[in-house]
Formats: structure tokens, C-alpha cells, sequence
């Protein structure tokens, strides 16, 4: 749906709370939930869509046959497609993601193909008018790189995909930006980091001549073709884990000169002080399926652990004090968690600078955690929960 806002941006959910990896999976959880929170949350206006696709969910779309069932299926239900998570490449629900979510990562054919494709298929689905996005790994799992070979494979796999993107553009007229998203424990982690990456890499003089080459563009338009076609995806929850303001992200993302075109509006736990009861609660929320990046602030420094265990058994030895931050994406609408909280209130404040003017001209809710969340968090039927999440979102942006 799109916002009457300052910069209209366009507001919608993302389709990873649905299980399912195979396109037909994918597909019927669309038609199963989506129709009726349209009906609660834009009964009268088009609704767009934040589509994930895995890898083999866009290989079986690129059939015109696929493509053309789903194109029906948003003409009849007054659904648009504008954005796509092609974050996880395989298996997302029911078995264990921990690290292998990045992989395979930047530094890969895999992962440009993957990406390449998940473009093709937006471009073809993005109504007129409206410029796509496509949410990815930021870069690779930070443990993974280990030499500046590492770093120079990732900006070489990049510049390519952004080749790809400039001749959509110019093929079909259709904008596409890939939007790297900042997360703990990854290449990419803070905002120090992206805008490290982008312009002391990406946007490097010799990747400027490499795009140049790839794309066949005039060397004095390649850097506004790369600006335009890769950004940051900001994470609100990420930022939050990081004890980042994303309000503040964005305003240094901008000044650096790189594109915001997606935030993912979420949720972080938040524990303001550890002790046994926290601890307690903290296990229920520890699925083993995805990694719980946990930052803890003890007087002003932080310290990172890559799961939660880690973090629980540092506290053990006396360490990890002091605030904790924990990767695990939480209801929007509640802030409250007994001895844990949560970051709402950072969501909230960047909402509010929403109403002000243009942070993004993507909003996407993401709470894929839904199904391992603990049973009194879950408040039933997973309609009328994305629903609620949609409905807290639109008041605080006064829409």
C-alpha cells in the first residue's frame, strides 16, 4: 500500500514469515494468507507485496507459465509486487539456518545468478513507474573473510550483478537497486562498515572503470549508474542489536552519498539488565533454527557474541554485563516482555522521522520468527498477527 506521506513510500510485509521454499509452497501460502490481511489492512487500495524468493523458488517462476499464474493472481487479489528478500538462498523454515543463511555468499556464481535472476523476475512483475528493491546478504558471514582476495571477489560479484541491473534498466525500463543488508557478525555489521565498503570499495576509481567496461557506459555516468543500483537495506532490528540509531543511519548513509531504498521494520530483544530471570526467559526464545546475535554494553563498550549461548555462557564466567541487545525479531506492537523488553521505542522514533519526511521509499515489515516464537507471544491466527504489526506501523506514521 502506498503511504500519503512525504515521498509516498510504499508499505507492506515480507513474505519470509510464510514456510515454504519451493515455488508451490510459496505460492499457496500467497493465496492462503495474503488476501485476507489485504482485506484488513487496504480493503479499498492496491496492496504491494515484499516477495522472498529462495533460489529454487526463482528458478521455478522464471517459467512463463509460473510467472504468468502469479501475474494473474495480483491482478485479481489488487496485489503489486515492488520488493523482493532474496536474503536466504535455500532452506529458511523447519530445519537448522544459524550461519548458513549467507551462504552461499557474495564471493560466489551461486549467489550473482541467484541475485540475477530474482531481478529478472521482479522486473517483469514491478508495475510502471515504481523502482524495485532487493534485499541481500551483506556480503558474507564475517568469520568467512579472511583476505583482502575475499573482499576484491565480493566487489567483483557485485559490480557484475549491478551491471545486470543497468541493462533491466535499459532494456525494460524498469529500476531495480539491490539493498545490502547491515547485520551482526557479518562482513557488513555497522554502518561504519557499509559506507567503509561502498565508497572505499564499490565506489572505488577501479571499480568505477570495471562497471564502466561491464555495463559499456561512458566512465563519467558509471558512478551515478552504481549509486543508482546499489544501496542498503537497513534492518531496524540490526541497528538496534548494534546500539545503532537508524534514524541516524540514515542520515549518515545519505550524507556518504548511498541509496536507503528498503527498511526493514523490526524488532529486537532488549534486556536491560541480566540476571537469572532474564537468562530464563532469554532460553525460550532460543530456537536453535537462527543465529541470536547477542551485543552486550558494559559501560559504554560493547562486546559481540555470534548466538546467545555464547553471550549466557560468558555471563557464566562473569562476563557479558552491563545491556543486552539479542538478535531475535519480536512483534512490533509489543515492547514488553516481563524481566526483557523490547526495541520499539528505536522503531518508533524512525517512524516518526517517516512522517517528516522520506527515509525510504520501501517500508517492509519483517517478523519471520512468528512460528518459533514461545506459545504466549503468539497471539493465534498469523493473518490477523501481520495484520496487527501492519496496523501499529500505519499509527505511528499518523496514516
Amino acid at each position: 500500500m502506498r503511504l500519503a506521506l512525504p515521498g509516498s513510500p510504499h508499505l507492506t510485509y515480507c513474505t519470509n514469515i510464510h514456510a515454504g521454499e519451493s515455488w508451490a509452497e510459496i505460492f499457496a501460502a500467497l493465496r492462503k494468507y495474503v488476501p485476507g490481511i489485504k482485506a484488513r489492512v487496504s480493503a479499498e487500495a492496491p496492496m504491494g507485496l515484499g516477495l522472498r524468493l529462495s533460489a529454487a523458488a526463482a528458478d521455478e517462476l522464471s517459467s512463463p507459465r509460473a510467472l504468468a499464474e502469479l501475474q494473474s493472481f495480483l491482478r485479481e487479489a489488487d496485489l503489486y509486487v515492488f520488493t523482493v528478500n532474496a536474503f536466504p538462498y535455500g532452506a529458511f523454515h523447519a530445519t537448522r539456518v544459524k550461519e548458513q543463511v549467507y551462504e552461499p555468499d557474495w564471493r560466489t556464481e551461486a549467489r550473482l545468478q541467484f541475485t540475477d535472476r530474482a531481478a529478472d523476475i521482479l522486473a517483469q512483475l514491478l508495475p510502471s513507474g515504481i523502482e524495485g528493491s532487493i534485499s541481500t546478504v551483506p556480503g558474507a558471514f564475517k568469520d568467512a573473510i579472511k583476505t583482502e582476495a575475499d573482499v576484491e571477489a565480493m566487489v567483483q560479484t557485485l559490480l557484475r550483478h549491478a551491471a545486470h541491473l543497468h541493462a533491466l534498466r535499459r532494456d525494460t525500463g524498469k529500476s531495480i537497486v539491490l539493498a545490502l543488508e547491515p547485520e551482526p557478525c557479518c562482513f557488513i555489521e555497522t554502518i561504519a562498515e557499509a559506507i567503509a565498503f561502498f565508497n572505499g570499495r564499490l565506489f572505488a576509481r577501479s571499480s568505477i572503470d570495471v562497471f564502466a567496461r561491464l555495463a559499456n557506459v561512458p566512465a563519467e555516468q558509471a558512478e551515478a549508474a552504481m549509486r543508482r543500483h546499489l544501496g542498503v537495506c537497513l534492518d531496524v532490528c540490526h541497528a538496534a542489536v548494534e546500539f545503532e540509531d537508524p534514524t541516524e543511519c540514515v542520515a549518515h548513509l545519505e550524507a556518504a552519498g548511498i541509496r536507503v531504498p528498503k527498511i526493514q521494520l523490526s524488532s529486537a530483544l532488549r534486556v536491560p539488565s541480566v540476571d537469572a530471570r532474564a537468562i530464563e526467559l532469554l532460553r525460550s526464545f532460543d530456537d536453535g533454527i537462527y543465529l541470536h546475535q547477542t551485543v552486550a554494553d558494559g559501560e559504554g563498550s560493547l562486546t559481540r557474541y555470534t548466538d546467545l549461548p555464547d553471550a549466557i555462557a560468558a555471563h557464566r564466567g562473569g562476563a557479558a554485563s552491563g545491556e543486552w541487545r539479542v538478535h531475535c525479531h519480536v512483534p512490533l506492537f509489543r515492547a514488553d516482555y516481563g524481566a526483557l523488553q523490547s526495541t520499539q521505542q528505536q522503531l518508533a522514533e524512525l517512524l516518526a522521522a517517516c512522517r517528516a519526511r522520506a527515509m525510504a521509499p520501501h517500508l517492509e515489515v519483517e517478523t519471520y520468527t512468528w512460528d518459533v516464537l514461545p506459545a504466549d507471544i503468539r497471539e493465534g491466527d498469523i493473518g490477523d498477527d501481520i495484520a496487527r504489526e501492519l496496523t501499529w506501523v500505519r499509527s505511528q506514521l499518523g496514516a
